[in-house]
């Protein structure tokens, strides 16, 4: 993974927020709140919240009393996860670094992460930190997206970006979010870290945008895919949405669009 890879600031909280998480996220938080949300538990650390989608999804079905981490990296996300999210007792925001977690040994009944494996430079130790601050008995739960092949939009901004830069295509979406898909490899990296019982499930879901440019626009100025194409030739990020928004349309029509979206859904404990 570039380190470019993991900068979200400026503007893109915000399109990420107001256009990407409604388009492919909301769907997958709300099934990652209700796995977590099914034992009651009593602590609980969300790791890599980016914009605050899960957290939104979880916080109003935990109990009064719960003690809620909410936590990324990246401190602009992290930010307007809290501002979005607005004032609750139970959550304390922290800005934390997911394979170097500043909490005891067996703190937690479950850690979660939608979406942010794939940005550990070390899966293995990230997940040896998961299962280091559980309690026994905890359970880890996260999202990795499928081979970017299986997620529509993704794929077909990727190819028309790279038209745009043929000889230095921008491969962001290829190369990270959709970089960690394998689920044998998953398996292994999380055996390796320590977990012995690991459910993994496929799961495909529809992405929807009002419009061909709207998902556009989500993938080329609401992710770092927008650094890939500012640090090759700033003026082109206008052309290069288009181009991306042209390719969606073709292959999804005008007006409303929606398009397929797949991911492994994952619950390791032991």
């Amino acid at each position: 993974m570039a380190e470019i890879d993991k900068v979200f600031a400026g503007s893109i909280p915000a399109f990420y927020d107001t256009l990407m998480v409604p388009m492919i996220f909301e769907a997958y938080a709300a099934a990652t709140a209700a796995l977590v949300a099914a034992t009651s538990p009593r602590t609980v650390l969300e790791t890599a919240a980016g914009s605050g989608v899960v957290t939104r999804a979880l916080a109003p079905q935990l109990d009064a009393d719960t003690c809620y981490v909410v936590s990324d990296l990246n401190r602009p996300m992290l930010d307007f996860a809290a501002a979005r999210q607005g004032p609750d007792a139970r959550i304390g925001w922290r800005q934390v670094d997911a394979l170097d977690l500043p909490f005891d040994d067996a703190t937690f009944d479950v850690v979660c992460c939608q979406f942010g494996a794939m940005f550990f430079p070390d899966r293995v130790a990230g997940y040896a930190e998961a299962r280091r601050v559980l309690k026994p008995g905890g359970r880890f739960v996260f999202c990795v997206w499928d081979r970017i092949e299986e997620n529509a939009f993704a794929d077909e901004v990727t190819q028309a970006v790279a038209a745009v830069f043929p000889h230095d295509p921008p491969r962001f979406l290829a190369r990270t979010p959709h970089g960690y898909h394998d689920v044998a490899r998953i398996r292994d990296d999380l055996r390796r870290a320590g977990f012995a019982d690991i459910k993994i499930e496929t799961r495909e879901e529809v992405s929807r945008a009002a419009s061909a440019h709207d998902a556009a626009t989500a993938y080329c100025q609401g992710t770092p895919l927008r650094n890939e194409i500012e640090t090759r030739d700033a003026s082109l990020l206008q052309y290069a949405t288009d181009r991306a928004a042209a390719a969606i349309a073709n292959r999804h029509g005008n007006g409303p669009v929606a398009g397929k979206i797949q991911a492994h859904v994952i619950v390791a404990a032991g």
